[in-house]
C-alpha cells in the first residue's frame, strides 16, 4: 500500500497522481554507454592493458550508480493531488513528506524546457499562503498535475 493511500482521510479522494519521469535515468545511461564505448574502442588496440579495462570500468560503475540512484528517487517519490490537499513524499528508507491544503494554494508554476515539452516532463513549484512546496523536479505530465491542483 502506498503512502498516499495510507494517509487518505474519510471523504478524501485522489484526483491526480504523479511520479518522477523516466528521463531521470538518462544521465546514468549515457555514462554507462560511454564506459562501454571506451572498452570496445580500446579492445582491438595493440597492447590492450588491464589499465585500459579499469579506465573503461570507472564510467561503467559510475553509470550503474547513477541509474540506481535515479531508481531509488523514482521508487521513493509519491505526488498526489486530492480534493483536500497536495501530498508530496520522498525517500525510501528515510521519509520526508510535505502536505498543503488546496485552499491555501495561491499559484502553481510549471517550468518545461523544449525537451520537457517533447517528452512530457517538467518542474512544478507550488506557492501557497505563508510558504510553498519546494520545486518538484522532473515530474511526468506536469500540466495535468497543475490542473488538478488549481481545480476547485
Amino acid at each position: 500500500m502506498s503512502y498516499v493511500d495510507k494517509v487518505l482521510q474519510p471523504g478524501e479522494s485522489v484526483m491526480a497522481r504523479a511520479s518522477i519521469h523516466w528521463v531521470t535515468y538518462l544521465s546514468g545511461v549515457l555514462v554507462l554507454a560511454a564506459g562501454f564505448v571506451i572498452y570496445i574502442a580500446a579492445r582491438p588496440a595493440q597492447g590492450f592493458l588491464p589499465l585500459t579495462a579499469i579506465v573503461a570500468l570507472l564510467p561503467t560503475v559510475l553509470g550503474l550508480a547513477l541509474i540506481f540512484r535515479a531508481w531509488l528517487a523514482r521508487l521513493g517519490t509519491e505526488i498526489a493531488v486530492t480534493n483536500l490537499r497536495v501530498i508530496y513524499k520522498s525517500g525510501v528508507i528515510s521519509r520526508r513528506t510535505v502536505e498543503m491544503n488546496v485552499d491555501q494554494i495561491e499559484s502553481v508554476e510549471v517550468d518545461q524546457s523544449i525537451a520537457g515539452r517533447m517528452l512530457g516532463y517538467g518542474d512544478i513549484a507550488v506557492h501557497g499562503t505563508g510558504e510553498g512546496i519546494e520545486n518538484i523536479r522532473l515530474i511526468a505530465d506536469p500540466l495535468t498535475v497543475r490542473s488538478a491542483m488549481t481545480a476547485r
